[in-house]
């Protein structure tokens, strides 16, 4: 396994959507346990295949939080076929928005449908973080940030600062 690079706003493949993933096979298999090893380091409980540079819907995610027992899931063309009319506001990050913050407001249940690493269609059916997580990096697959569901005066404050800051690492280096 390999730890990967985490694109980091604002960056235009993190706004573009993925294409669909037509079978799954030992190249993908790899690339998923690569972002499982690179979402543990960051440190993370989620991430989709375009912040690491792969505009296809794979997402993996792990909300155990604890290192002694992981979690992980592997997610494959995941879709979401129901969702809560029930709404709950979470705090959210994400590791391409680093040390960023805000609430969003999403459905508190949902119901989703995806490939395994073995090409097995599955359905869960989540809520608490778990449903946060799934929804969250649904979005990237879709080419949405979560600060894309905030106000956008907050969203502009937060993306300048992370150009500021990409553009000063780039001074140091």
């Amino acid at each position: 396994m390999a730890q990967l690079s985490i694109i980091v706003a604002p960056d235009p493949r993190l706004n573009q959507p993925c294409e669909k993933v037509v079978s799954v096979d030992a190249d993908l298999v790899r690339l998923m346990d690569d972002m499982l090893e690179t979402m543990y380091a960051a440190p993370g409980i989620g991430l989709a295949a375009p912040q690491v540079g792969v505009l296809k819907r794979i997402v993996v995610i792990d909300v155990s939080k604890d290192p002694d027992h992981p979690k992980p899931m592997q997610l494959v063309n995941p879709e979401i076929v129901w969702a809560s009319d029930e709404l709950s506001d979470y705090e959210e990050g994400c590791l391409s928005l680093p040390d960023h913050y805000s609430q969003v407001t999403r459905p508190a249940r949902v119901r989703v449908r995806y490939m395994d690493r073995t090409g097995e269609t599955q359905e869960i059916e989540a809520d608490g973080l778990l449903a946060v997580c799934l929804q969250h990096e649904m979005d990237h697959l879709e080419g949405v940030l979560f600060v894309d569901h905030i106000s956008k005066l907050k969203r502009n404050v937060i993306l300048r600062k992370l150009q500021k800051s990409k553009k000063q690492a780039m001074v140091d280096a």
